[in-house]
């Protein structure tokens, strides 16, 4: 009943949450609303709520916490948490030796909960999909040594300018398109162009073509970075997702990338730029002004990365602002994205690390035919009360699209803004 009561608490609220619980309120409506008070709280059965391996096969219950008395409960404090976890322990001491769980996020609820005598304490796991962010894929493989020894046969062909190798799978199992091949030689650079059977067949970059890559002025400092420029400038790789550090490179390559593509190539007309809006202090108030103009505190990395891609132009403001007009840039708000239409055009998705992956999901079905979406975050740096590493939409994003061969994902793992920033990433 307490769960309930916390469900109804914010349902209303403006926060992203508040859909969550509507959502959940709703199935339990669905399920119980012609079941009598006795069998709701004997039990109610989901089956056939769902389907696949996911579906329910239990039953729902409401139990009435408040008609417990108070020498079963271990808590006489009546905060809601404690009402929640007398509960269980009232179920697990009258239910013995069936097996009684506490399932929650909050881990303060858990210690409390452990400390008071509960023997199955658990975390919500469903929303993750991997139990630790060091598993996440990096978008590319190294093999030790020279990649060359350890291939035992080979098939290679040209197309165009292009030398496309087949080899064995068996080299790597896990492979999946679009993955960056490297070796320790420092010599070797491939992608994963396709996957058949039991075979891969991988485009020979070349480590020095792939450093050699350019856009808007600038040039990879490492290869992450050369890896990052060749997926954000290939045409057939509609999504392209950035993690890594603070100073790693995410937003000027992704900006320098898209102004490439919409100036130099006129291959998009405009590029979209658009971040969640957390804050990691204290609000300032209201920021007066239009959408875009509320949006620039909040964009400023894309306005400091354009002056570093304009920093020895005579004029800098006045570059600026014509690059501005040129590509056609406008800065966007994530809450107004939901029923647009974004066609033929570049979206920059910055700081998404404190999106959901329904949130994501919104935005990416907003992108229409010819557009091409760049995701970037660093999944160190969350500043939603909601969200951890592992349950990021960015980790989402990165887990459910590294088998679609319209996209790509890159982790840039090397500082290279300042030996300051260095420092403070590695020591603080």
């Amino acid at each position: 009943m307490t769960v309930l009561e916390e469900l109804d608490y914010i349902k209303d609220s403006k926060k992203d949450v508040a859909r969550d619980a509507r959502v959940s309120i709703r199935a339990m409506e669905d399920l119980l609303h012609d079941a009598s008070p006795e069998n709701m709280v004997a039990g109610v059965s989901m089956v056939g709520m769902g389907a696949g391996e996911t579906a329910p096969t239990g039953s729902l219950s409401i139990y009435t916490d408040l008609g417990m008395a108070q020498s079963q409960q271990v808590f006489t404090s009546n905060e809601n948490d404690n009402r929640i976890i007398n509960v269980a322990l009232h179920l697990q001491k009258a239910n013995a030796p069936q097996q009684v769980v506490l399932v929650t996020k909050d881990l303060n609820m858990r210690l409390k909960a452990k400390g008071a005598g509960l023997a199955h304490v658990e975390d919500y796991r469903t929303d993750q999909l991997i139990s630790d962010i060091k598993y996440l894929s990096r978008g590319f493989h190294r093999f030790e040594g020279n990649f060359w020894d350890k291939v035992k046969s080979v098939d290679s062909r040209t197309e165009g300018r292009d030398t496309i190798h087949t080899i064995p799978k068996a080299m790597l199992p896990e492979a999946y398109i679009n993955e960056f091949l490297l070796d320790e030689s420092n010599d070797f650079a491939g992608l994963v162009e396709a996957i058949n059977g039991d075979s891969l067949e991988v485009l020979d970059l070349g480590y020095e073509r792939l450093m050699g890559r350019h856009a808007w002025g600038i040039t990879p400092k490492n290869i992450g970075q050369a890896m990052a420029l060749h997926a954000l400038l290939d045409p057939h790789i509609d999504l392209v997702i950035l993690t890594g550090p603070a100073g790693s490179g995410k937003t000027l390559l992704a900006l320098a990338a898209a102004l490439e593509m919409v100036v130099e190539r006129n291959m998009y007309d405009k590029i979209i730029v658009t971040r969640s809006t957390p804050e990691i202090a204290e609000s300032i108030g209201f920021l007066p002004g239009t959408e875009e103009e509320k949006m620039l505190p909040w964009l400023a990395a894309i306005t400091d990365s354009l002056e570093v891609l304009h920093k020895h132009d005579e004029n800098v403001k006045g570059s600026m602002n014509y690059i501005m007009e040129k590509a056609n840039i406008q800065y966007k708000s994530v809450n107004f994205m939901r029923g647009r239409s974004i066609q033929n055009s570049i979206v920059i998705l910055d700081e998404s690390q404190n999106l959901t992956a329904s949130q994501l999901k919104t935005i990416i079905t907003r992108c229409g035919e010819g557009t091409k979406i760049i995701v970037g975050g660093n999944l160190a740096q969350i500043d939603s009360n909601y969200l951890s590493a592992v349950t990021s939409g960015l980790t989402y994003l990165v887990e459910k699209f590294k088998d679609f061969s319209g996209s790509a994902t890159l982790n840039l793992d090397g500082v290279v803004r300042s030996r300051l920033a260095s420092f403070a990433e590695e020591n603080l």
